[in-house]
């Protein structure tokens, strides 16, 4: 049974480290916001009345 428990420890510390990242990458890093210009065919546009 201790390389049970030393499998489960390992993975346990794993995901804290997974957890960890995620987290400050979260919380740390903040996006730059830009403007976005999407161009629409006229085709898709609804006709006139």
């Amino acid at each position: 049974m201790p390389t049970l428990f030393r499998f489960l420890i390992v993975v346990a510390v794993l995901a804290g480290l997974g957890f960890a990242a995620m987290f400050a990458l979260a919380t740390l890093v903040e996006p730059q916001p830009r403007e976005i210009t999407v161009p629409i065919p006229s085709n898709r546009l609804p006709a006139s009345s």
